[in-house]
Order: structure tokens, then C-alpha cells, then sequence
């Protein structure tokens, strides 16, 4: 499951990171330590003419059908194994509305304690996600864009605290996931993968994450190993 995420970079950096096109407007992008869903999010996607461009959409997918904007607390995650064949994701993957997510990390909780984690990339590199998108039209009128992160089964280190993740994106796959590479629907699939342990880190933070009002870096810092400990795998990654 991915709930929680953060982004803090600087936007400069992220585009140059991201390879963004340079002629492409830059989106009112605030630092948070903490998006739940329904949050503004950071994506890449690819336009019909051949630009990879940023956008900042609504988390928690709203597809074409929806009645109100409530049915995106339910489509913030899309599983990998149900993405293409799900209602409310279909249209998107079969109109190839695939996005890269651009964090720094998510959050996840231990559930025998509510003990929350944070984990990130082992090289402090941004933390890129395969989602999807679509555009909603509400009826006011309003054109929403929404977009959802696509979930896989979990690697050993986060399956100490839960049994699944989302799926994290290698750079030289971004441009087969964005459509700038050719590629068919099992070579996509073939990339909602767990990400490797190895490229990644977790380390207990304070239960203020919790709380969607409480956003700043304080929420990164790591707490005694001692107060949060109690699983052999998250001992390890400690």
C-alpha cells in the first residue's frame, strides 16, 4: 500500500533530474513531508508531441464515470495485477495515461503498534513511482486531473510492515513506462515489480506523521531505534 508520501526537492532540481522539457511551464509545486490522499501531487507525462512534461494532479484516481470527487479515497492505489481490468483504472491503461509519480519517499505503519516508518532510497535519490492518470469533468464543468500509484506485492523490507508497496521505477524504464519507447502490455506489466531491499532504506519517525495537518521536516527525523524495534526484518533496516 503507499497512503503517504513526501516531496521536498527544489523544482530546478527535480527538472533537470526528471529531464522535464525545457520550454514546459513549471507548476506551483509546495514542499510537504506528508501528502495524504486527495493531496497535490507531482507527475511526468508524456504529450502527443513528443514532450515530457510536469503536472501537478489530485491523488486518488477520478475516473471519466464518477459521480463526485469522494470515489478518489478509494483509487489512490491501483494494485498491478488488477490495473488493466478494474473499472476504475481500465480506461486509463487502455489509453495509455501512464504518469511517473515524483517523491522522496512513503510512509507505512507497523501494525501491531502503529509504529510509522519512513523509507526512502538508499542514495537519497528521488523515489519515482509508476501511476496513472485521467482527466474528470465534473458536473459544473470542472476539469479535474487525478492520478493513482500502482501497487505490487512488497520486497522483504517493507513486507516487515506490510504486503505491498508501490511499484518504484528504475530510470532506464521511465521513458517504456511514459510511451516515449515502444512497448506492449506484458513488457509494461513485466515492470510492476518489487523494487530490489538493497536500493532502499527505512528508519522509525514520530507519530505526528500521522496527522495530515503536521507537514514540515520535523516528520523525517529519525526516533530512538529502542521506541520502535520489535521486528527482526525492520531490526536489520534499522
Amino acid at each position: 500500500m503507499c497512503g503517504r508520501v513526501r516531496l521536498s526537492n527544489d523544482y530546478s532540481e527535480i527538472k533537470i533530474r526528471l529531464r522535464f522539457d525545457a520550454e514546459a511551464a513549471a507548476p506551483n509545486l509546495r514542499a510537504s513531508w506528508n501528502i495524504p490522499p486527495t493531496g497535490d501531487m507531482l507527475v511526468a507525462t508524456y504529450t502527443a508531441d513528443g514532450k515530457r512534461i510536469s503536472e501537478i494532479m489530485r491523488w486518488g484516481l477520478l475516473p471519466r464515470w464518477a459521480k463526485d470527487v469522494k470515489i478518489g479515497y478509494s483509487t489512490f492505489n491501483a494494485r498491478a495485477d488488477t490495473v488493466s481490468s478494474k473499472p476504475a483504472f481500465r480506461d486509463a491503461w487502455k489509453k495509455g495515461r501512464r504518469c511517473l509519480v515524483v517523491t522522496n519517499g512513503f510512509y507505512e505503519w507497523r501494525k501491531s503498534d502503529k509504529q510509522p516508518f519512513a523509507i526512502g532510497m538508499a542514495d537519497e535519490e528521488l523515489m519515482v513511482m509508476a501511476g496513472l492518470w485521467d482527466e474528470w469533468v465534473s458536473p459544473a464543468g470542472e476539469k479535474i486531473k487525478s492520478c493513482t500509484v500502482i501497487t505490487t506485492e512488497a520486497n522483504d523490507a517493507v513486507g516487515a510492515l506490510h504486503d505491498r508497496m508501490p511499484v518504484i521505477l528504475a530510470e532506464k524504464d521511465w521513458p517504456r513506462w511514459l510511451g516515449e519507447e515502444p512497448a506492449t502490455e506484458d513488457e509494461l506489466k513485466a515492470l510492476l515489480i518489487p523494487c530490489p531491499n538493497e536500493r532502499m532504506k527505512i528508519w522509525p519517525v514520530d507519530k505526528r506523521v500521522g496527522n495530515v495537518r503536521n507537514h514540515g521536516p520535523e516528520l523525517i527525523l529519525p526516533v530512538e531505534p529502542s521506541l520502535a524495534a520489535s521486528n527482526d526484518v525492520a531490526k536489520r533496516l534499522l
